[in-house]
């Protein structure tokens, strides 16, 4: 009789040790240590996620599943707690995500810039490097302009770089906006057969085939940087999200060995990201 009450104690006991170890952060099983970002479609449409995903994944075993869409619509999934992490690239939007305490900490990542593409003809004569004069000849010369119009982080730059250039949106467009709905992909296929202007980031411009006629038009104002940041979701607001996981995705990326992953992603010889965790 002692024996078999001895062997059942040892089977709680060890039943309580891995019931333990299964709780602890990071224990999850196998099939469950993946984690959602809520990212742009710049991100996935320039192929960084293709080259970077499956480096965090051999450093650390983590997948990470990507929801591709706007900023806007990346945070508010964020705010819904239907991600894990957030990486976009509207600063103003970040910082107020911050804020309103769904996130606990916003993280630069990585840079790259703005250019504003159009038919090589350029009949409204924007070239240059002055992205208000630009979008200002668009506007006078009632041009075909393509707007993601998505809340994205692309279309919260352009509406600011239309206040830049003394266009007031709200009371009325120019002549030839036109408004998709759409991803940058999709925005600039639509510019490549109306042969019209589009803002774009770089990365996916340089990952961008169906270029047709449109050529870069617009470079080199400071007012087309573009920042990304990182941000994991705050565990306060959703408890059931992977909070310790989602952190060894932050902390890598913002790591060396992130860094160095985001700054060796190139096509055509190019290098589409230039990380700035440490500015």
């Amino acid at each position: 009789m002692e024996v078999i009450v001895r062997r059942r104690r040892l089977a709680v006991l060890g039943a309580l040790v891995a019931l333990v170890a299964l709780l602890r952060p990071g224990a999850l099983p196998a099939q469950d240590r993946f984690i959602v970002m809520a990212s742009t479609t710049s991100t996935e449409q320039s192929g960084l996620f293709a080259h970077l995903l499956p480096l965090f994944k051999q450093a650390t075993g983590i997948d990470v599943r990507v929801v591709a869409v706007g900023t806007g619509q990346a945070l508010d999934t964020g705010r819904r707690g239907d991600a894990d992490v957030v990486f976009v690239h509207d600063t103003q939007a970040e910082d107020r995500f911050v804020a309103e305490g769904y996130a606990l900490k916003r993280m630069p990542v990585m840079y790259n810039d703005f250019v504003l593409v159009g038919p090589a003809a350029d009949p409204a004569q924007v070239k240059g490097s002055d992205i208000a004069a630009a979008l200002g000849k668009v506007a006078a010369a009632g041009a075909v302009f393509i707007s993601r119009s998505d809340k994205s982080g692309t279309h919260a730059a352009e509406l600011r770089l239309w206040q830049f250039a003394g266009v007031d949106l709200s009371k009325a467009k120019p002549a030839g906006y036109k408004e998709c709905g759409c991803g940058m992909g999709p925005a600039l296929n639509m510019g490549s057969s109306l042969g019209a202007y589009v803002l774009t980031d770089r990365g996916t411009w340089l990952s961008f085939r169906n270029r047709g006629d449109l050529v870069v038009l617009v470079e080199g104002d400071k007012r087309l940087f573009n920042q990304y940041g990182v941000m994991v979701v705050n565990p306060a607001r959703h408890p059931h999200v992977k909070h310790a996981l989602a952190q060894t995705f932050a902390d890598w990326v913002v790591s060396s060995a992130g860094q160095n992953a985001i700054a060796s992603y190139k096509v055509g010889g190019q290098q589409l990201f230039f990380p700035n965790a440490d500015r």
